[in-house]
């Protein structure tokens, strides 16, 4: 394929081309080690990931680690499962990065997480103070 080709173009595709990257990892544990509700994590996630980015995949568990400094740099491991969005950079727009952040402020208070990140075009954003319900 020569690089003038126009890749969308030549596969009929019809969506804008998803340039970026959105990744969610949802853990199996909590910030105490106690198992939390994964399934329930995943589903909240691709619905959320679903509706502002017209889309995600949740790809099998995998094996991770998160060291805790305010906990002495204890280690925490986990079986996570990843959720990716492929996604047009123009959609991270002011209101889909607010709904993005109410759902991860969300998820770590109510999963009980010391720190919550999402992966955006292979910069790490993590979350470990969330936001009040009430405010």
């Amino acid at each position: 394929m020569s690089p003038k080709t126009n890749i969308k173009r030549t596969l009929g595709a019809t969506h804008p081309v998803g340039a970026s990257q959105v990744v969610f990892f949802v853990p199996n544990r909590d910030r105490e080690d106690k198992p939390i509700n994964q399934q329930h994590w995943v589903d909240e996630t691709l619905n959320v990931m679903g509706k502002i980015f017209r889309g995600a995949t949740a790809f099998p568990p995998g094996r991770g680690v998160w060291r805790d400094d305010e906990a002495g740099g204890r280690l925490l491991k986990e079986q996570t499962v990843m959720v990716v969005s492929y996604i047009d950079r123009k959609l991270l727009t002011g209101p889909v990065l607010r709904s993005l952040r109410e759902f991860l402020h969300r998820f770590g208070r109510e999963a009980q997480q010391g720190e919550v990140g999402v992966v955006i075009d292979s910069k790490y954003y993590g979350i470990s103070r969330y936001d009040n319900p009430q405010a």
